[in-house]
């Protein structure tokens, strides 16, 4: 069985030395319609990165503005978040027998949590050849199959169940075995 991991990140910024707000996981079998399982949610102390040096950016801030009001504030609360080292030992024991690690888009949500790992100094659990990019892969549809299904826009688990869902769809459409 194929076990992939999809994570996606909601930030402060779009840098790779984003301040990270929340992260979402799921594990899923890309070559079945079965349900993504194995989710791991994770808010991550802002306090925490901010010692780090991680940043934010009015940019980005002023966007959070327009979202949803409901999901807006469950990123920014910060009830029940935890250090940057419980999140990354989280992460990692999450990630023992993932085959492939997938974010949406090349340079955000994969970067910035490998960035996230070398600012303290610990081993990225994957090697770079195990990193794929939904978004690529979504591109190539006639249409992007999550917005017929999508909901919670922006809450860092929804979008990687969502997207879970969505690169298991394209490997059905394109009859993608492997």
């Amino acid at each position: 069985m194929a076990v992939h991991g999809m994570i996606d990140l909601e930030t402060l910024d779009i840098v790779p030395a984003a301040t990270i707000l929340t992260l979402g996981a799921v594990k899923f079998n890309p070559l079945t319609n079965d349900e993504p399982y194995d989710e791991l949610y994770l808010k991550i102390l802002i306090d925490d990165q901010d010692r780090l040096g991680r940043t934010t950016s009015d940019k980005t801030i002023e966007w959070w503005a327009t979202q949803d009001p409901a999901v807006m504030e469950e990123a920014f609360d910060q009830t029940g978040a935890v250090t940057v080292e419980e999140a990354l030992r989280q992460i990692n024991k999450w990630a023992v027998g993932v085959d492939e690690i997938w974010g949406q888009g090349y340079g955000f949500d994969i970067t910035m949590l490998e960035d996230m790992y070398r600012s303290i100094g610990k081993p990225i659990p994957w090697q770079f050849w195990q990193i794929s990019d939904s978004r690529t892969i979504s591109k190539r549809m006639l249409k992007d199959p999550r917005k017929d299904m999508q909901t919670d826009l922006h809450n860092a688990l929804a979008d990687a169940y969502f997207q879970a869902k969505s690169v298991q769809i394209i490997f059905k459409h394109n009859g993608w075995t492997k």
